[in-house]
């Protein structure tokens, strides 16, 4: 069985950055000054322990926690962090071995040492949580702590890709003495090593950081601290902003919000966007439990008919594009298979799906989605799907919304016969829009094994330092994902930072993974 690892080399164009508006987003002299900055999104974490959470979390892990190795800003490759060193010891890609900063400490002032982050590693299979990031380190064996200072990871088969893993906040390090090694640690703090301490926490509402006075790493701290304000709604985040309440915006801003925080009125109440060129896609998932979805006929008729222009159109309204792969546009190997088997949406052609294979019309189905994790368009998205979908004759939807905490349980339960979901890259590599999805344990909760991906095309892609070498592999796989139907791509979106004019650094902010860096931000003294 393969289980879930990482991808390599981020794309040129991915790691570009283009800006929309920002006469002082962009300004970078010398005048700044370390001032708190308060930033509000609309993805709070689902816990504080790192090993729990695979999902938007990671945005606040990337500040208070450190890994091994890190993406400095403009790195594209994992560069040491609490290692001082770190190499593939074989030529096989097998042995893994880290060697550690001395000195290193936790922010309780235990020592952040070889058995700290064999410690941190293990627990997180250990714990084996339903909603962490244990299928992240499906190729690792066992980890061997030879001395004080030295790690060694052997690995169960060639992965090339190890490195990247160490790189993201799944490989989070934790303080043993608080941090159980066989249960999540529940009572709302944080000890770590990052570039801030977590100095309070109010679930859902706000996470106040100040700077960690023991922190020894790549980040340059360019403000006081910050304060992240989690909002249920964009309308309020929205508002707050330009009532000077919060300093940034980050996730979950509607199309329409995006579209107005753009225009001219918005400049002259000193509000400027940021705009990022995006890895981030949106899919259906279908689970074959379901009797109706596991029949291949009704999921490609549902593939014939959805028309991702009037989604993008109507909902999004240009803040994405139209996705055809699983595999986005602007990384390594992107094809577009399923417009090349589905073409433009056509009623007919489903109907003649569903009808040669005898299945009666109209196909209910119940599509389901969570209403406080992809911000506030995700409803719209998807009654815009029930609309064409109802429309054609051939199904008949009902749509159904959870908040994420429960949504989270209940797809990894396979309770959801189609279901929306979301994907921000670990990394933006081809691998990490292929991996995640297949075996009997994935990130999507439903077993989807394809045979020639599994045992042929990824452990040969994986084998691979230069992804380039990968491609015809990856194009493989996509064209697999098209012909099963097991995942739907819809769009591909962009990434948008909206702050006050007087606010610089948020071209800087955003790390490999689409995290905020949150010490990239500071605040100007003149104009």
């Amino acid at each position: 069985m393969f289980i879930r690892t990482r991808c390599l080399q981020i794309t040129a164009a991915l790691a570009s950055i283009s800006l929309l508006a920002g006469c002082g987003l962009l300004s970078d002299d010398s005048s700044d000054t370390a001032k708190r900055i308060v930033v509000g999104t609309t993805s709070a974490p689902s816990t504080l322990d790192p090993a729990a959470a695979w999902d938007g979390s990671w945005e606040l892990y990337r500040n208070v926690y450190q890994t091994l190795l890190a993406f400095p800003t403009g790195s594209t490759k994992p560069q040491p962090d609490a290692a001082q060193t770190c190499e593939f010891t074989d030529s096989a890609n097998e042995s893994y071995r880290c060697t550690l900063k001395k000195g290193l400490k936790f922010s309780n002032g235990e020592p952040l040492d070889a058995k700290a982050v064999k410690h941190s590693l293990d627990r997180i299979r250990t714990i084996n949580s339903q909603t962490g990031p244990k299928d992240l380190f499906g190729s690792l064996d066992k980890i061997e702590t030879p001395d004080a200072l030295t790690v060694v990871f052997h690995l169960k088969t060639p992965d090339a890709t190890f490195p990247f893993v160490l790189g993201s906040p799944a490989a989070s390090l934790v303080a043993p003495k608080d941090y159980p090694a066989d249960k999540v640690r529940e009572d709302g703090k944080i000890t770590g090593s990052g570039p801030f301490v977590l100095d309070s926490y109010k679930e859902g509402s706000e996470a106040v950081l100040g700077k960690n006075a023991s922190y020894d790493g790549f980040a340059n701290r360019r403000n006081d601290g910050v304060t992240i304000r989690y909002f249920a709604d964009s309308t309020k985040m929205v508002a707050a902003l330009k009532a000077k309440e919060i300093d940034a915006t980050y996730r979950g801003l509607s199309a329409p919000e995006i579209k107005d925080l753009q225009t001219p009125a918005a400049h002259a109440e000193g509000v400027q966007v940021v705009e990022n060129v995006g890895a981030e896609i949106r899919y259906l998932v279908f689970n074959p439990k379901d009797p109706q979805v596991a029949k291949l006929p009704v999921r490609q008729a549902i593939a014939q008919i959805v028309d991702r222009g009037a989604i993008v159109s109507k909902v999004y309204q240009g803040t994405a594009e139209p996705l055809y792969s699983m595999v986005p546009k602007g990384v390594v190997g992107h094809k577009t298979p399923f417009y090349d088997k589905y073409g433009q949406a056509d009623v007919k052609k489903a109907q003649k799906l569903l009808k040669d294979a005898g299945i009666p019309t109209p196909v209910d189905l119940t599509f389901w989605y969570t209403t406080d994790r992809y911000g506030a368009s995700t409803a719209d998205e998807f009654t815009e799907l029930k609309r064409q979908l109802d429309e054609s004759g051939l199904f008949k939807v009902t749509l159904r919304g959870q908040p994420w905490k429960v949504f989270q349980v209940g797809y990894k339960n396979g309770e959801y016969p189609v279901f929306g979901r979301g994907w921000f890259p670990d990394f933006p590599d081809p691998d990490n829009f292929i991996a995640p999805f297949v075996g009997k344990e994935n990130a999507v909760g439903t077993p989807y094994e394809p045979n020639e991906i599994l045992t042929d095309l990824l452990p040969k892609s994986r084998r691979e330092s230069d992804r380039s070498a990968g491609v015809r592999e990856f194009e493989q796989a996509q064209q697999i994902f098209a012909e099963d139907v097991r995942l739907l791509p819809l769009w591909q979106g962009k990434l948008y930072v909206a702050a006050r004019e007087d606010i610089a650094g948020a071209e800087r902010a955003l790390d490999p993974q689409t995290a905020m860096q949150m010490w990239e931000l500071y605040r100007k003294t003149s104009w």
